[in-house]
């Protein structure tokens, strides 16, 4: 039950610490509404696999590296992110009841991002990784049980945040554009600090 309480308590603490999923997730529920941006609370499910395999083989090495050239890629990723929400706050909304696919909903980028977040790396390297393997010790169902309460409880509380978010998207236009440029700008921010750590640590 330890292991299971954790990964419940973990996975709250990752579904709603600021960061620029979260932020990436206002962005995408402004532009295309929380209905469309719902599945993109699915991608730490499909993001994570590979990363917590990662981590699991390479525990005992080093992955700072690793995590910082992700540092690179994830802080361009992130600036180009905010181009695209910037000419989404500028440009103006129109409702339609045209399907969208995956891509457009933003899962495939809500993947992207989340496997391209630094704080991911962080996250399975130093906590999560480990905490498996000390349940796995005991028994193979403690490290699932981890795993388990985790994500099933970061999916429902991302798919609450997108709720909430969406009810930004019953403002007036005038506003979301201020809150798309702002989450922009955000994006940005995050995107330059992530480019400017992992080329610190490399230069080092």
């Amino acid at each position: 039950m330890i292991h299971l309480t954790q990964g419940i308590l973990l996975g709250f603490y990752a579904a709603f610490s600021p960061g620029p999923f979260q932020a990436f997730l206002f962005s995408q529920t402004l532009r295309i509404g929380w209905k469309r941006t719902l599945p993109a609370a699915f991608a730490p499910l499909f993001s994570d696999g590979p990363i917590i395999a990662l981590f699991l083989l390479i525990l005992s090495g080093s992955p700072s590296l690793l995590i910082n050239s992700l540092r690179l890629v994830g802080g361009f990723f992130l600036i180009f992110l905010a181009w695209e929400a910037y000419r989404a706050a500028k440009s103006r909304v129109e409702k339609t009841n045209v399907s969208v696919n995956p891509a457009d909903a933003g899962l495939i980028k809500a993947i992207l991002m989340n496997f391209f977040n630094p704080n991911v790396y962080i996250f399975w390297g130093t906590i999560g990784a480990t905490i498996v393997l000390s349940g796995w010790e005991q028994s193979p169902m403690a490290g699932w049980s981890f795993l388990i309460g985790f994500y099933l409880t970061i999916i429902p509380a991302l798919a609450l945040l997108i709720t909430l978010f969406g009810t930004a998207g019953r403002l007036d236009e005038k506003f979301r554009r201020r809150i798309g440029i702002f989450l922009a700008v955000v994006l940005f921010c995050f995107g330059i600090f992530q480019i400017s750590q992992g080329l610190q640590v490399l230069i080092e």
